[in-house]
């Protein structure tokens, strides 16, 4: 649930007594101060920002691309290499990849 700012309205010279309180989003605000009684209102504040580096598309959508492994494999050919024997579909002749740790596998 959401902090929000309330602040007491001040009767002469006062100055206002800020304080938060913790309500849900479609509460109304109070119109008293919960310990005192005195005629509050809800203070207006700056959100909470948060910058970054954005995150590229590519590696978002693509991680079945080649580029996504450290040796240029793509993980379907990785997800393949990794599967019992009498699973694997045959391999025609390409290069053998030994470069990831895995068992060699054909591309």
């Amino acid at each position: 649930m959401p902090t929000y700012v309330y602040e007491s309205i001040p009767l002469g010279d006062e100055l206002p007594d800020r304080f938060e309180l913790v309500q849900g989003m479609n509460d109304e605000p109070i119109s008293s101060h919960p310990e005192t009684g005195r005629p509050v209102r809800r203070v207006i504040t700056g959100g909470l920002g948060v910058m970054g580096k954005p995150i590229r598309r590519s590696t978002v959508i693509n991680k079945s691309l080649a580029a996504a492994t450290p040796c240029g494999c793509s993980r379907d050919t990785l997800a393949q290499s990794v599967r019992p024997q009498h699973d694997k579909p045959r391999l025609t002749s390409a290069k053998v990849c030994n470069s990831h740790g895995s068992r060699p596998h054909r591309h």
